[in-house]
This record gives C-alpha cells, sequence and structure tokens, in this order.
C-alpha cells in the first residue's frame, strides 16, 4: 500500500465535504468574475459608466419600475439619479474588492511571517524589541488612524508614481489594512516557532552547520504551512469586510468607480424607497464572506491530525 501525504490526504477529507467544495466552487466562480468581468460586462453589453436616462424618474430622478428599475436591461436594477446599471458596477465592485483583500492579505502574510519567525527563532533582546513593536502597532487605533492619514498618505502615494485618483486610493488601503494587519499572523507565527526550534530536526541542522536563514526557511517555514493556509482563509473574508466598511465610510475609491462598501453607503439614502439597494450588493457580499469562512473552517479540521475523516 503506497504511503499518502500531508496534501494528498488533506484534499480527500475536503471532497468528502460537500459544503466545503461548494464554497469553493463559488469563490473560483466569484475571482473568475473578478478578474474577467471587464470582458464579461461589454459582451453583454453592460457600462458602469453609462447614464441611462430613459431608466429614471425626471422627478427625483428615482428608478422606473419595481425593485429598483429591474428590467431585461438592467437584471438587477438601476442607480438612483444616474441610471447607471447595478449588475455592472457589481462587476466591476467585486473586482476592486478582490484586489484590495487579496493583495492586503498576501503582504500581511509575508510581513507576519518573516517577523514571526525571526522573533520565534532570536530569543533574548531581538525577541524583546519585535515584540514591543507588535504592541505599539496594535495599540494604535487603526479606525481613527487609517481615516485621518486618508488624503495625507494618498498624496504621499501619487509622489512616488502611483496614478492619481483611485490608483493611489487602492493603494493605501492596501498599505494601510496589512500594515495593521500582520502583528497578529506574527504573533501566531511567533508561538509556532518557540515550539519548533526545540525538535530534533532543528537540533540536527544546527549540528551539520547549516545557516540561520537555511533553518528559517528550508527547516523551520515549510512546518507552518497548514496553520498558515487556514489564517489566510479566515483573513481574506476580514478583509473584504474591512474594505467595505472603509468604502461605507468614504475612504474608499471615489466615483464613478465602487465597490460593495460604496454601494452599501449610497444605498442609506434610498433604502426604504428601494430596498433592493442594499440587499443585492450586502447578499452578494454575505455569499462571499461566509464562502470564504466555511472553506476556513473545512481547511482547518481536514488539517487536523486527530480528525477520523
Amino acid at each position: 500500500m503506497v504511503g499518502r501525504s500531508l496534501r494528498q490526504i488533506v484534499w480527500a477529507r475536503l471532497r468528502r465535504d460537500k459544503l466545503a467544495m461548494f464554497c469553493l466552487v463559488v469563490l473560483v466562480i466569484y475571482y473568475m468574475i473578478g478578474i474577467f468581468g471587464p470582458v464579461i460586462g461589454p459582451s453583454l453589453g453592460l457600462d458602469p459608466y453609462a447614464f441611462d436616462r430613459a431608466a429614471i424618474s425626471d422627478r427625483g430622478g428615482g428608478p422606473i419600475g419595481d425593485f429598483g428599475g429591474i428590467s431585461a436591461k438592467h437584471p438587477l436594477g438601476v442607480e438612483w439619479g444616474t441610471g447607471r446599471d447595478i449588475l455592472s458596477q457589481l462587476l466591476w465592485g467585486l473586482r476592486i474588492s478582490l484586489v484590495v483583500a487579496t493583495s492586503a492579505t498576501l503582504l500581511t502574510v509575508t510581513v507576519g511571517v518573516i517577523v514571526g519567525i525571526i522573533a520565534g527563532y532570536a530569543r533574548g533582546w531581538a525577541d524583546m524589541v519585535i515584540g514591543r513593536i507588535m504592541d505599539l502597532v496594535l495599540a494604535f487605533p487603526f479606525l481613527l488612524i487609517i481615516l485621518a492619514l486618508s488624503n495625507v498618505m494618498t498624496d504621499r502615494i501619487t509622489d512616488l508614481g502611483v496614478p492619481p485618483g483611485n490608483p493611489s486610493r487602492i493603494a493605501y488601503l492596501i498599505i494601510v489594512i496589512s500594515s495593521f494587519g500582520w502583528p497578529y499572523l506574527a504573533r501566531i507565527v511567533r508561538g509556532q516557532v518557540i515550539s519548533l526550534r526545540e525538535r530534533e530536526f532543528v537540533a540536527a541542522a544546527i549540528a551539520m552547520g547549516s545557516s540561520r536563514r537555511r533553518i528559517l526557511f528550508t527547516e523551520i517555514l515549510p512546518n507552518l504551512w497548514a496553520p498558515l493556509l487556514v489564517y489566510t482563509t479566515l483573513l481574506l473574508p476580514a478583509y473584504v469586510g474591512t474594505e467595505a466598511a472603509l468604502s461605507f465610510l468614504g475612504v474608499g475609491v471615489i466615483p464613478p468607480d465602487t465597490t460593495f462598501g460604496a454601494m452599501l453607503a449610497n444605498s442609506v439614502s434610498y433604502f426604504r424607497v428601494v430596498p433592493t439597494y442594499l440587499f443585492i450588493p450586502g447578499t452578494i457580499l454575505a455569499i462571499l464572506v461566509v464562502s470564504f469562512n466555511l472553506l476556513g473552517d473545512a481547511l482547518r479540521d481536514a488539517l487536523d491530525p486527530r480528525a477520523t475523516h
């Protein structure tokens, strides 16, 4: 009988979890739409920047028809006051939300892993200094700082060569979200490394004269991929929600571009008249976040060596 690797065991357990596989398919669809949305939209005749004055009333700019102007031409309705198609805005907004969440997650994981490994293996004064830096970062009021520094930092990012407007605002969101997120992961990695550095394979590598870099990133890092994978699947939905909340507060992209948070913010003014403005983007965002969370839970169970799947 041929033995199976941990990767094969985990995949076999996930495949038996129908809910996890369904969530995985949903997430793949979301990412495919986010990647190819700008191609899918024009092929369907959708343009998020086109104003359809015929779809809104001359008095007040409200949509003509029920449920926010849902029709064959506008399957999810139109925006109040402009007549812009809601479906096309969701296609473009999903891409921005996923770019921010995915980029911030990758940056958080990279910084958190490097700092956590060094802190857990170094001991002594290096561990103490890194620990105090993490405490300092966690002590700052995240929401107040990101709101206060928005205009200043986007101008500085523009000065560094990033195009002004939404590109600089997206870069700011990625940088600031990951800047306040890495200490949590670094603490988890540090705790794992503290236990791993006493294992026999690390002692053997030290006895063989391996360099510290090789010990950290060749011997220890491969043993961290399981908790890192689980943490990443849980971090992504958290960052999707964070981006939506910041866009809701006005820190995100500016019109005519949009994200889920911006659409939810705009729905506040018209929610009592047209509830679909809130329910449509809110439901799509909720499905995305729940799919990530359920997949993360299933992955954590599949990686548990005590599981008896």
